[in-house]
């Protein structure tokens, strides 16, 4: 089914408008296929980096892309020393999401020093994987890069298969459970009153985290993944008066970027994951300087007003979705 629309829907939609545009590249079916990979992390980057970056959280998922680079080294070496056939990708998310569980523990009890903590992560996750990478005479760290920077030639049809589904679990998780993520992402104490389970809204952001990071690893890579997450939600967050709205510009804001990102790699020869960040860090430096230009007081969403506005919006109900 999924084939089928990769072809004969998407597909030949992509090459139609190709021949109405004379942009050549849109035909092409690996441009096609980054496209609208490039297009699925704008949408589920930004939706769970929302609740990240207003529970000042933005560094885990950096920490995660860090110890999914390990997950994809230690599939690499597993299938090379033991002759299996381990899809990297698997073994990434099997690791980073063990990872998201850990570090959601660790914050909770790592109080104060929870930064220090999430940088040990992250740099014991980068420090296996380059021990593993170089641990079989180096025979394994052939094709590393793309894992590392992202690469739009290997993005197969698998691959957005994967995301697709990823994206469609993520994004019906979150609308479920929209109304607690959000009274936990704002007041914790008052949502344990109200009886949800804080600890484990907290460890389904983290685990969808996870899932997001592995997902747009193909395209970002690993040093650059977090971009996605946190830039169009910094972004959106200067303008929108609501959580609600700074989701929405957020996926706007990431879409732009990605779409300028894969055409400008495409056109340039270089690195995805680099120019659709650089693209992401545009739109936000360009918010800032309309603003200014418009003599427009930039709400940094997160005053009171946008706050009072979402805990209204769950209290009313106390929490339930």
């Amino acid at each position: 089914m999924f084939e089928w629309f990769l072809e004969d829907v998407y597909g030949a939609g992509m090459d139609t408008l190709a021949e109405l545009t004379g942009v050549d590249m849109l035909g092409y079916p690996y441009m096609q296929r980054a496209y609208l990979a490039a297009v699925l992390i704008a949408v589920i980057g930004p939706l769970v980096g929302t609740f990240l970056v207003h529970r000042e959280m933005s560094m885990i998922s950096d920490t995660l892309a860090h110890t999914a680079f390990a997950g994809v080294a230690v599939g690499l070496f597993v299938n090379t020393t033991l002759s299996l056939s381990v899809p990297p990708m698997a073994s990434a998310l099997v690791v980073a999401v063990l990872t998201a569980l850990f570090v959601e523990v660790l914050v909770e009890h790592a109080g104060e020093y929870t930064d220090s903590s999430l940088a040990i992560v992250l740099t014991g996750g980068f420090a296996v994987g380059s021990i593993l990478i170089t641990a079989n005479d180096g025979g394994i760290s052939v094709g590393i890069d793309a894992y590392l920077f992202g690469n739009l030639s290997t993005v197969s049809k698998e691959n957005v298969g994967i995301l697709t589904a990823m994206t469609a679990v993520v994004g019906s998780l979150v609308a479920v459970a929209y109304r607690p993520l959000l009274y936990v992402t704002f007041d914790a104490t008052a949502a344990r009153a109200a009886g949800l389970s804080v600890r484990w809204y907290k460890r389904l952001m983290v685990v969808l985290t996870a899932v997001v990071v592995v997902g747009a690893m193909q395209i970002m890579g690993v040093i650059l993944v977090a971009g996605m997450v946190v830039i169009p939600v910094s972004a959106a967050s200067l303008v929108a008066s609501s959580f609600r709205r700074s989701v929405v510009l957020a996926v706007i804001a990431g879409e732009f970027a990605a779409v300028t990102g894969v055409t400008v790699a495409y056109v340039y020869g270089v690195a995805a994951g680099g120019s659709i960040v650089v693209a992401a860090i545009a739109v936000y430096l360009s918010v800032i300087g309309l603003g200014k230009a418009a003599g427009v007081g930039l709400s940094a969403y997160g005053e009171v007003s946008g706050r009072r506005e979402d805990l209204e919006e769950v209290s009313a109900d106390g929490g339930e979705g």
